[in-house]
């Protein structure tokens, strides 16, 4: 997982939110409420592309590649200095994101921007 990595035992944590998610086929997730975090971050003012905009950027590109929506808001980095902000906590251990976790108010804003470029 390369989305996520465990922090060591020793490290000070003052912020976890874990939340489990069952899914319609049984599986579990183990995922972040970030709702409070979510009130101390600014909006994201930059509009989300508009179709015929995105798809006039995509027929000047030299080369497409295929993104897996499912997953998009992991395709984008987190901050070293943010990473201690997105943890959540678990019975084997302590996480934090290295890449982008659903539930972050900006995430939206910010995948779709990235895939524009």
């Amino acid at each position: 997982m390369d989305f996520i990595r465990k922090i060591g035992r020793n490290e000070i944590v003052k912020i976890t939110t874990p939340v489990l998610i069952t899914w319609y086929d049984g599986k579990s997730r183990l995922c972040g409420d970030f709702r409070a975090f979510n009130s101390y971050t600014k909006a994201n003012r930059n509009p989300i592309p508009r179709i015929p905009h995105a798809l006039e950027k995509l027929a000047k590109a030299k080369y497409i590649t295929k993104m897996v929506c499912m997953k998009g808001f992991q395709n984008n980095g987190v901050k070293p200095n943010s990473m201690k902000l997105l943890r959540i906590i678990c019975h084997v251990g302590i996480y934090e994101y290295t890449r982008m976790p659903f539930g972050i108010k900006q995430s939206r804003r910010i995948t779709a921007k990235t895939s524009i470029k």
